[in-house]
Order: structure tokens, then C-alpha cells, then sequence
């Protein structure tokens, strides 16, 4: 089905959008048209802001309002304690759990040769700079558990072995109330790899 020139270049933005499809894009195009002025303004002038007023942690590169960011400035949060992640929504998600006190480091990405990410891309001397102000005891690496994340946090940690910080990775393994028969093989054998001893 053909539709007008404006109609077309919305659906095009919108497919730019992760995880948004030709399907979703069309959809969502139009909803916003047929959406009350008030909302769609309410939209545009929302992305427009977030643009404007969120801009890098200087410390952990965290999107923020304000640099430092509330976490690099909280002085409850153990400094000696740095989790390196891919991406700030990497952060968000440790955040939720509600279970980590120490602070961050985002890299910014993930190492992808075919995807012309490489080292220099990624904010490991940023990294490095940081260990040498001496207060780092221990670094968590918490990339994705993917090939990239896999390949970045090993690459991560060869940079920095002769530091002298403690080098930990995060655990995989099976969700809280998943079934065994369905989980993937991957995730079963690193489940196995990474079991523990009862308490």
C-alpha cells in the first residue's frame, strides 16, 4: 500500500529506532496521526529536551543531567568497587537490582571488529586512567554475556592484570524460575561452570 511522502518519512525515522520494525514504524506513524495535537507535541518536545539536558557523567560516563552524576557523587557508595558495563542502560539494569553499592564505568560499547568498534572506541584508557588514582580495589566486569561482551571484558582484563586491582566477571547462568528442559545449552553449560558451593 502506497502512502503519502510526509507518511513515508515518518515510518522511515521511526524504523531508525532500535527494535522497531517496518510493521511497528507504520503503526506507531499512524497512531501519531490520528494522536491529539497536545500529546504529539508533548512527544516531540520530550525527545527534544533529553537531547538538550542529558549529557555524560564525567567521571562514569553514565547519562545524567548533571556532571558528576549522583552516583559518582554519593559518598556512600564504595569508591574501592568499579562495575565496567557496555552501555548506561547496562547500569540501570544493576541499579534495579538493588544489590550493588560500589560505582560505575561505561564503556560505551561493546568490541565488534565487523561493526568498526574497536579498542580505541571504547573508553578503556578512561579506564585505566582511573585505576591509577589508586582507590580501585576491585573491578566487575559486566559486559553482556554475547561474544562481544565475552571478547571485550577478556580484552578489558589483559589491559589491566598488571594493575593490581582484583579482575571479577559476573556469573551466568539460569533465571530465577526457569525450567532446565527449555534453557539453551549455553546458558546450561555456563550454569554448570559457574556453580558454587552450598552454604
Amino acid at each position: 500500500m502506497r502512502t503519502s511522502p510526509p507518511i513515508e518519512r515518518l515510518v522511515a525515522s521511526l524504523k531508525r529506532l532500535p527494535g522497531v520494525g517496518e510493521k511497528s514504524a507504520t503503526r506507531l506513524a499512524f497512531f501519531l496521526l490520528s494522536a491529539p495535537d497536545a500529546l504529539v507535541q508533548e512527544l516531540a518536545d520530550a525527545i527534544l529536551r533529553v537531547k538538550k539536558e542529558i549529557v555524560l557523567c564525567a567521571e562514569c560516563f553514565d547519562l545524567t543531567e548533571a556532571s558528576p552524576c549522583a552516583i559518582c557523587r554519593d559518598e556512600r557508595r564504595d569508591a574501592s568497587l568499579l562495575c565496567v558495563v557496555e552501555e548506561p542502560a547496562d547500569l540501570a539494569a544493576i541499579e534495579r537490582s538493588r544489590r550493588y553499592t560500589g560505582r560505575y564505568h561505561v564503556l560505551g560499547g561493546a568490541l565488534s571488529p565487523i561493526d568498526g568498534v574497536g579498542p580505541n572506541e571504547l573508553r578503556i584508557a578512561e579506564l585505566e586512567a582511573r585505576l591509577r588514582s589508586g582507590t580501585v580495589r576491585e573491578v566487575i566486569l559486566a559486559t553482556n554475556p554475547t561474544a562481544e561482551g565475552d571478547a571485550t571484558a577478556h580484552y578489558v582484563a589483559d589491559r589491566l592484570r598488571g594493575s593490581g586491582v582484583r579482575l571479577t566477571r559476573i556469573a551466568y547462568g539460569m533465571p530465577l524460575g526457569g525450567d532446565l528442559e527449555y534453557a539453551d545449552h549455553v546458558t546450561v553449560g555456563r550454569s554448570l561452570d559457574n556453580r558454587r558451593e552450598l552454604d
